[in-house]
């Protein structure tokens, strides 16, 4: 099945999205290919970053600074897609503050969850869920930068653990070592969670 055209260019994949960036260089309207490929997908990764604030603003200006830096892109150095996920997470750095005031509300109020009447077990299970998710988010906020970006590249990007490398330009074998320690203390907000869960503890001597 082949890939979508857009100003004659194929975008079915990193090698397409590389020719159509190379091709923009001299024919500028081909970059409207990258655009339509990926401006949904890092809306909705700066949206979930930044609370639903400043999505829109992230994503276009995204693709303004990669229209503007497209001459400098190396294919050397990684794929298109990863390129542009990298600027995105500059940016959202830059609105760190932003980010941190999402990541605080939600720790709050894992801190002071409502105190709502448990009927039956399918209110149990929805309170339950909805206090993991909180918990999830305040240990996204106690994570340090470097270890929060490598995470929701992967895990919100879908980005591989090279595409992570190249977005954030720091060895493969970093950004293994900043999910470890990501995952590890988003189990613990968990284990927090759900008593009943087994920690890395009791697993290793359960």
């Amino acid at each position: 099945m082949g890939g979508q055209t857009i100003g004659e260019v194929d975008v079915a994949g990193p090698d397409a999205d590389v020719a159509a960036l190379l091709r923009s260089r001299t024919e500028p309207e081909c970059f409207a290919a990258l655009f339509e490929r990926y401006f949904a997908a890092l809306h909705g990764y700066a949206s979930r970053r930044l609370d639903g604030a400043g999505g829109d603003d992230v994503a276009a200006e995204t693709f303004l600074i990669a229209f503007r830096q497209r001459d400098r892109f190396d294919p050397a150095r990684g794929s298109v897609r990863a390129w542009l996920y990298g600027i995105a997470t500059n940016l959202i750095r830059a609105r760190r503050r932003e980010e941190a005031q999402g990541c605080l509300a939600y720790a709050r109020a894992a801190a002071h969850p409502p105190d709502e009447p448990v009927h039956d077990e399918r209110t149990a299970d929805r309170v339950t869920a909805e206090a993991a998710g909180k918990r999830i988010v305040a240990a996204l906020a106690e994570l340090s930068a470097g270890d929060r970006d490598a995470l929701l590249l992967v895990v919100w990007g879908e980005l591989s653990h090279e595409e992570t490398a190249a977005a954030l330009d720091i060895p493969v074998g970093t950004v293994g070592s900043r999910l470890h320690r990501a995952r590890r203390k988003i189990r613990a907000a968990l284990d927090d969670v759900d008593p009943s869960r087994p920690t890395e503890r009791t697993a290793r001597h359960g």
